[in-house]
């Protein structure tokens, strides 16, 4: 349906109809009334819809992540939408893949269904190049973007974000503390959260002087739901002759790869080989010993990002950033 059907079935015209999308006050209750009471009967969604036009909202915000077959990605989308809903918020969600043309033209698809907000949830949507981030900026220039678990300081543009640097140089000056010093570091992203770990692991080690092996950092490209891959990428770097007693991973997939790996090759779990995960996702229940795994504090996250939204979308002054500190919890994957 058209502003032009609208016109016609409630016999007014084309303006009055725009004044009325518009959430115009020169229009009567009545004129109203009738013009929404055809926008009801004939939207695909005329409950949202129409409530949204009476108050010049859509009551509606647009949550995008990268890959909703992602443990962390698809918590997070459950966290965000149900706090969305407590708070009279329905949502659309769009799941864009990687590539930043897919990512930008997600944005401007709910930009144009009139979302009140926008959500990108996870740190692959922001690049460490500012021109790559142009599309952020432009949407933000629109309506309110929340960035979870990544930062942009662009107006508009508010952060809610785990301290993954702190947590990832506590756990392994941890792991070193505990005896273990031949410590590879196994991770599958070079998001913004990606890098913020990988740096945390790599100032532990340079600290302790342990850093002298390049090969002790491994990148893994294959399938975040391949965990045979994984286990066989870590059997590939012994059998180069790399050495290793320690894993520390990005993500708890990663970290019962390395589990697998440490029974494949016969090591006591944790008194001669121990594993650290990230995200204390459902996966470490999943091995036995159970794994120790960072909690980044995810669903606290999600709870002040709506507060915070809602409190942009009140007229309030909110905080442009705020971080969060992780927590180690220790299970026997580790001494």
């Amino acid at each position: 349906m058209t502003i032009y059907d609208i016109s016609e079935k409630a016999g007014v015209s084309i303006a009055t109809v725009s004044r009325v999308l518009n959430g115009s006050g020169s229009v009567s209750e009545k004129t109203r009334k009738k013009v929404l009471d055809v926008i009801s009967r004939y939207e695909y969604t005329p409950n949202a819809f129409a409530r949204g036009l009476g108050l010049n909202t859509m009551k509606t915000i647009g949550i995008l992540c990268a890959d909703s077959s992602d443990l962390y990605l698809a918590k997070a989308v459950y966290y965000i939408e149900q706090k969305l809903r407590a708070n009279g918020y329905d949502s659309i969600l769009c799941c864009t893949g990687y590539d930043p043309l897919d990512k930008a033209a997600a944005v401007s698809l709910l930009i144009h269904k009139k979302v009140d907000a926008l959500i990108l949830a996870g740190s692959n949507f922001i690049y460490e190049n500012d021109a790559d981030n142009q599309y952020v900026a432009d949407a933000a220039a629109q309506l309110p973007l929340m960035l979870l678990n990544a930062a942009l300081d662009t107006p508009n543009v508010y952060s809610v974000i785990s301290d993954d640097f702190t947590s990832m140089y506590e756990a392994t000056l941890q792991m070193i503390s505990g005896g273990i010093r031949d410590i590879v570091y196994f991770y599958n992203s070079a998001s913004y959260s990606g890098k913020k770990k990988l740096a945390g692991y790599l100032a532990a080690m340079k600290e302790k002087q342990l850093l002298n092996e390049a090969e002790f950092v491994q990148f893994y490209q294959g399938s975040h739901e391949d965990i045979p891959a994984m286990t066989a990428h870590l059997k590939k770097l012994h059998d180069e002759g790399i050495r290793f007693h320690g894993v520390i991973a990005s993500d708890d997939t990663l970290a019962l790869a390395a589990v697998k790996y440490a029974k494949l090759m016969g090591y006591s779990v944790p008194d001669e080989f121990c594993v650290l995960g990230y995200n204390n996702s459902i996966l470490v229940n999943c091995c036995d010993p159970e794994l120790t795994s960072i909690d980044n504090k995810l669903e606290t996250l999600c709870q002040h990002l709506i507060n915070t939204l809602m409190g942009v979308l009140s007229g309030k002054e909110m905080p442009k950033k705020t971080v969060f500190s992780g927590e180690i919890i220790r299970r026997g994957t580790t001494q």
